[in-house]
């Protein structure tokens, strides 16, 4: 393991699964500063991603799992070598702009109410990931989402200009205290994939910290590189059916058990039968059309 510098101020934690060419360019576009620490985790790739980060970035940290754990498990096996005061989780399917960094870790020094916190993140043709600035999935959140009307679950009903409080960020691009991470035990792994951000940003909130949108420094998102389900990466990494489907079961999964996990006691019953009818129906929908 590689010796560290004195004091470690930010720990990237860096998820990668057969995303070789992007993990390179996401690795290049980061800032190479004695107080940062680079973590890859390996979801046992087989592409030369491992070869490619011990030749090409030697000082980056790289853990290197027996098999794809997913997201939640396979970030999970970063806590033993996080060092830094806070924890940004990165996908590898992104750029980092000049500053963005330095701007988000000096805002979480200058904010102490904020737990969490994301920058813009910005997909190839210039829009916004939604799911870096969304609310908690609640009934009636679902049901306006499942009718494709604007919903604070898809965080459109406010100004993206302007420093905010959200609801809940995505893992492309969270920012955490680790003294708030070691306190909710990382990321839940009930969870295969997709739905575990949403629950870390919960279960800070309920510790009293609040969740922050920062739109003035950015990243760029190849979204769907490890899972092959998004039009966005298609022509940039090729992933097999088997592990599309995997995912893209995971994702519909992840909000029943975030629904049974937070709301199953606070609504009728009638309400998640009303829910979970629509994750399937929207799930049958959906499928292929991505």
């Amino acid at each position: 393991m590689k010796k560290l510098p004195g004091k470690i101020k930010l720990s990237i934690v860096i998820l990668n699964y057969n995303t070789e060419g992007l993990l390179r360019q996401c690795l290049s576009s980061l800032p190479k500063r004695p107080d940062y620490q680079t973590i890859v985790v390996d979801n046992a790739s087989t592409d030369n991603s491992v070869a490619m980060v011990q030749k090409e970035f030697p000082w980056v940290t790289l853990v290197k799992n027996r098999e794809n754990y997913g997201f939640t498990k396979g970030n999970n096996a970063a806590k033993k070598v996080a060092k830094g005061e806070d924890v940004l989780f990165l996908n590898s399917d992104t750029e980092v702009y000049p500053g963005t960094l330095e701007r988000m870790v000096r805002f979480m020094d200058e904010t102490p109410q904020a737990g969490i916190s994301t920058c813009m993140v910005e997909l190839p043709n210039k829009g916004m990931y939604y799911a870096s600035h969304r609310g908690f999935p609640t009934p009636w959140n679902s049901l306006l989402y499942f009718l494709g009307l604007p919903s604070d679950y898809r965080g459109n009903l406010k100004l993206l200009s302007t420093i905010h409080e959200i609801d809940a960020c995505s893992g492309t691009f969270l920012l955490i205290r680790k003294k708030l991470l070691d306190k909710i035990g990382w990321f839940d792994e009930d969870y295969f994939s997709y739905g575990e951000d949403i629950e870390m940003c919960y279960r800070v909130k309920e510790l009293g910290y609040k969740v922050y949108f920062v739109p003035d420094v950015k990243i760029l998102h190849y979204w769907g590189a490890s899972s092959g389900l998004k039009s966005t990466s298609k022509d940039v990494v090729k992933v097999d059916r088997e592990n599309q489907a995997r995912w893209n079961q995971a994702r519909y999964e992840a909000m029943r058990i975030f629904y049974d996990k937070h709301y199953r006691k606070k609504y009728p019953e009638l309400f998640r039968m009303a829910v979970l009818g629509g994750i399937g129906l929207f799930n049958f929908l959906r499928q292929g059309k991505d």
